[in-house]
């Protein structure tokens, strides 16, 4: 049997260090943010041949002195696309900024999958509504699981579960924000509106890994009344462990098929999809029962 609790401290330093590292790089750097949120335009071009390197339409754009494309940010996606991102464009901006590049690079050449334009006042009212929605997802989240073991009070009340298991959201959460600084910081990559739905994703399907370890122990409490309450915590994230790693290891899987093989624009939706669930699991078995019992001890020794 693994002795999880009884090692606790060593997940604490690390999940510590981690979320720690994580803060550093949001308040030194902070997210890169896509239009979703700052407002803008946003074009992805196909090129059916040869696509040019980054520089070369840059200058073009420069050259042509087309309106609100001064800032333009050029980024290569996949094997034969460019993402230009600009300051919000009127439908004949967007229309000059496409035959600009039609007649450069051939008019059969150059393809355009896609055009997206967010105004600055929309795009920081879904950055406010995402963060309360985040907000109210922990909230209920804590009501919810008081209220599903509101009938076990000993030796711990109903409701440090629900903050327990919070706690261990926060810590995903936080993690995984820092993962998308880190790659904004050092890669350009952005985060928008799926990285939200991600992050929600992700309270859900943590929170719920989480409830099948307290709900062992909650089992286990009454069907082992004689031993302590660490020990019944350390038995019932033993019992769970190998469900909640088979169960992550499907996903996973799957996951792993769609961010090597999906499209581009879904590929770090993917991606954080893999590492809450990659973090979600551990926090589960390795943070949020843990706390569970530092908790309980501290209330103990103030006793």
């Amino acid at each position: 049997m693994l002795r999880i609790i009884q090692k606790r401290n060593i997940f604490f330093i690390l999940s510590g260090t981690l979320v720690l590292v994580s803060i550093a790089a949001f308040i030194v750097w902070g997210l890169k943010l896509s239009i979703d949120f700052t407002g803008g335009s946003l074009s992805e071009i196909s090129f059916i041949k040869d696509r040019p390197n980054v520089a070369e339409v840059r200058e073009l754009l420069v050259s042509q002195k087309l309106n609100n494309t001064d800032e333009a940010v050029i980024q290569p996606a996949g094997s034969n696309e460019l993402i230009i991102r600009t300051k919000t464009l009127t439908e004949d901006e967007h229309q000059q900024l496409v035959n600009v590049l039609k007649d450069n690079y051939g008019q059969e050449n150059v393809v355009e999958n896609r055009f997206e334009s967010i105004g600055p006042v929309i795009g920081q009212e879904l950055q406010n509504k995402a963060i309360v929605a985040v907000i109210i997802v922990l909230a209920l989240i804590i009501t919810y699981i008081a209220f599903t073991f509101r009938k076990v009070s000993k030796p711990m009340a109903s409701w440090k579960y629900g903050l327990a298991a919070t706690i261990a959201l926060v810590h995903d959460v936080t993690i995984i924000t820092g993962a998308f600084v880190l790659l904004g910081h050092y890669l350009n990559i952005e985060v928008g509106l799926l990285f939200v739905t991600a992050l929600l994703t992700l309270l859900g399907y943590s929170v719920n890994d989480t409830i099948v370890v307290f709900d062992r122990i909650r089992e286990n409490l009454i069907y082992r009344p004689k031993e302590t309450f660490a020990e019944t915590v350390n038995q019932s994230a033993n019992e769970t462990i190998a469900r909640s790693i088979n169960t992550s290891l499907t996903a996973l899987l799957v996951l792993l098929a769609l961010y090597f093989l999906g499209g581009v624009t879904i590929k770090y939706f993917v991606l954080a999809l893999i590492l809450g669930i990659i973090f979600g699991t551990y926090s589960s078995i390795f943070v949020a029962s843990a706390l569970l019992v530092s908790w309980h001890e501290f209330s103990r020794r103030k006793r």
